[in-house]
């Protein structure tokens, strides 16, 4: 259980983030993807030991296939993910007086594309900072996977959204900064990169079981 309550605060955390540097008043503007990709930092940092700190059911799914999380764990972790990332989507909109909050209208491609490719980027490089032999107890895979994601949002963050995490993509649907229709585009980019990041670690790593 103390697994799954790790994984409801550490996505908790980070759609708070995200929803507070976002929405005005308040919000963090340019410099909003150097606070989303810090908190995933602490949190990635405070609950590893404990249970991977996945915060991302595209992350879970990754480590699932490349042999690091018990099949029991995947339903679990997801379920815990998306509620965090739900009650901080309500608790964003309580801070800030339940705005008017306009929604993204990004281009399909472009954005199916986007949250591919750095969703994949952030799964490989949680495979080889935190799962691989070869870096096994290193100190700094939470800096290596928060930088992962504050780089992806800067660079493609006003294409998709910057998700990169269907549990994000959930919080900010709730939010209001994304449109409910649109929520496919996160689901089916993020997992597909997460199992294609496992096949790739496979690959390169066919020895690392």
């Amino acid at each position: 259980m103390k697994k799954y309550v790790v994984e409801f605060i550490g996505t908790f955390f980070l759609v708070t983030t995200i929803g507070c540097v976002a929405i005005s008043p308040g919000g963090a503007g340019p410099l909003a993807p150097l606070a989303i990709g810090s908190v995933l930092m602490v949190m990635v940092f405070a609950g590893g030991h404990v249970s991977g700190a996945h915060y991302n059911p595209a992350v879970t799914l990754a480590v699932f296939l490349r042999g690091r999380c018990p099949a029991a764990d995947v339903a679990p972790y997801m379920i815990a993910q998306v509620l965090g990332a739900a009650a901080a989507a309500v608790i964003v909109l309580f801070l800030k007086n339940f705005p008017s909050v306009p929604a993204a209208t990004p281009d399909i491609g472009r954005a199916l594309v986007a949250e591919l490719l750095f969703t994949f980027a952030l799964c490989y490089v949680v495979l080889n900072v935190a799962t691989a032999k070869g870096t096994s107890g290193n100190s700094f895979y939470g800096l290596a996977i928060g930088f992962t994601v504050l780089v992806g949002a800067f660079a493609v963050g006003p294409i998709s959204g910057g998700a990169f995490n269907p549990a994000v993509a959930v919080g900010i649907t709730v939010m209001g900064l994304s449109n409910v229709v649109d929520i496919w585009i996160f689901l089916a980019a993020d997992f597909a990169a997460g199992a294609a990041a496992a096949v790739a670690f496979q690959l390169i790593n066919p020895d690392d079981k």
